[in-house]
């Protein structure tokens, strides 16, 4: 079965986040037409009504959170609904917990935010923040996959109409949105609601959003009350795009709701309320997509108040700010993320010296050489000295790629000029015709996208080569126009970033 058992909790004290982007992935998922179980030990009835909206199957966990034995139920669970593949998140998880789904053969993406398991044994370990880098996952399995940073931020349903959608900045910014989260123990919404009061600014209008976990319901509808009609509480939000369309600029915690602001072009102060969103304040700044005001503990009301008015009077920076959130979060990121893991256990690495000889042979089977743009055999000697220059070529990205037992099944190489790139592919001949071809070019690409500045790929196929073309359209290519290469008519595909 086309199955997908997330494993996460989420309420008051440990906040929302981890089960509402794990909504994300799930509503991703069922639009490939799975179905999606989830299983958790702490929730909210609140969290537990939407997932059941969503048509999401709930499964309780009566273990200690992150215990060996709540990894034996996530097992039991996984074989009676006949999920092969799990996805878990949440700090509470650590080495041992994703050892045990491992050894019980099943994939595991395993969603993380600062590296703090001792080793990770996952399949592929998901990072969507803006500071994600390698170094964090040093101690992994060699065949582990890492998916890392913003272009795999989890987006919710409510998003994806938005894709491509740009703000309009407003020189005299009136409109504020907060928003810190689901839960926000210590209450700095409300010394952000005192901060707001105290702005010399005519005509300000604020949504406060508090979330269903929040405890501080009534203290916050007492201070909004003053002055009447500045400021509106928001709960049970169905329609945050709207919203945020709606807002001029943002107060926001440094959670995933950050991924959503700068999808959504909203220039914003974050505010950090817990250990683990303390990176996340300073990386939207770095890339000039947010103002970081730090601690919230560390944050007296009339620095509060100044940043927000400077923010509300600066148009030249909202429109620096907006426009760098958009080029970080395109919308995407779930459905990458969905098709990382239908490509199980189909991995890369880079072609070194000992692959020529293979790379050679299946230059030269029948079939691969009626497919090239030049069908004589090539000779050894010549294949050396051209494999030698493109291993020698900083241009030349050159993947050799293996299925989930690390046979080879096939190369592909991209030729970088710039910001553009040309790719060439080929398969094994035992791997043809098995559904690989869309996989690896796929997963080649985002790995030239993931760490290149290339924006646009192109590929050239061979008139009559019908299974190249569908290879590459299904990998997201789209055929414009034709191109001769070698004298010969060739129909010419792209991908944009």
């Amino acid at each position: 079965m086309n199955s997908l058992l997330i494993r996460a909790d989420g309420n008051y004290q440990i906040g929302t986040g981890h089960m509402m982007r794990c909504l994300a992935l799930a509503q991703a998922w069922q639009e490939t037409g799975g179905e999606v179980h989830f299983a958790f030990g702490e929730g909210t009835t609140t969290l537990e009504t939407r997932l059941r909206e969503e048509k999401v199957a709930l499964h309780d966990i009566t273990a200690a959170s992150g215990s060996a034995a709540d990894a034996a139920q996530t097992v039991a669970i996984a074989e009676r609904v006949g999920s092969a593949r799990v996805a878990v998140d949440g700090y509470q998880f650590d080495a041992a917990y994703q050892q045990t789904i491992e050894q019980a053969d099943l994939q595991l993406l395993f969603i993380d935010d600062y590296g703090h398991a001792d080793y990770y044994f996952a399949d592929i370990v998901l990072n969507q923040n803006v500071y994600a880098v390698e170094g964090l996952y040093e101690n992994r399995s060699q065949l582990t996959r890492l998916l890392l940073g913003t272009r795999y931020a989890l987006l919710r349903r409510e998003f994806w109409p938005w894709r491509g959608w740009r703000r309009e900045i407003t020189r005299n910014a009136r409109k504020i949105l907060v928003t810190l989260g689901g839960g926000d123990p210590d209450n700095v919404a409300l010394e952000v609601i005192r901060a707001i009061r105290t702005l010399d600014v005519k005509d300000v209008e604020v949504v406060v959003i508090v979330g269903n976990s929040n405890p501080h319901w009534q203290t916050l509808h007492q201070a909004a009350k003053v002055p009447r009609g500045r400021f509106r509480l928001e709960r049970d939000v169905t329609d945050m795009p709207a919203l945020m369309a709606w807002a001029d600029v943002a107060i926001s915690a440094g959670g995933s709701t950050c991924w959503e602001l700068a999808f959504m072009g909203l220039p914003a102060l974050v505010i950090t309320l817990a250990d683990n969103q303390k990176a996340v304040g300073p990386g939207m700044e770095a890339r000039g997509a947010a103002i970081n005001l730090g601690w919230h503990r560390d944050l007296p009301i009339p620095k509060l108040t100044a940043s927000i008015a400077g923010l509300l009077a600066d148009f030249d920076q909202r429109s620096d700010m907006s426009r760098n959130g958009q080029k970080l979060v395109d919308g995407f990121g779930a459905a990458r993320v969905v098709q990382h893991i239908h490509a199980r256990g189909v991995h890369l690495r880079k072609v070194v010296e000992e692959d020529a000889q293979l790379i050679w042979e299946w230059a030269n089977d029948p079939e691969t050489r009626s497919a090239s743009f030049s069908t004589r055999p090539i000779p050894w000697e010549n294949h050396v000295a051209w494999f030698s220059q493109k291993l020698k070529d900083p241009g030349c990205l050159f993947y050799l790629v293996a299925d989930s037992k690390s046979t080879p099944i096939g190369q592909i190489r991209f030729q970088v000029d710039g910001d553009e790139a040309v790719v060439s592919v080929s398969l094994s001949p035992i791997a043809r015709r098995r559904g690989y071809g869309h996989t690896i070019i796929w997963l080649g690409v985002q790995q030239v996208f993931d760490h290149t500045s290339v924006n646009s790929i192109y590929a050239y196929i061979k008139p009559g080569n019908q299974a190249s073309m569908g290879a590459f359209s299904k990998a997201g290519f789209t055929r414009i126009g034709a191109r001769e290469i070698q004298g010969i008519l060739a129909d010419h595909y792209v991908l944009e970033r």
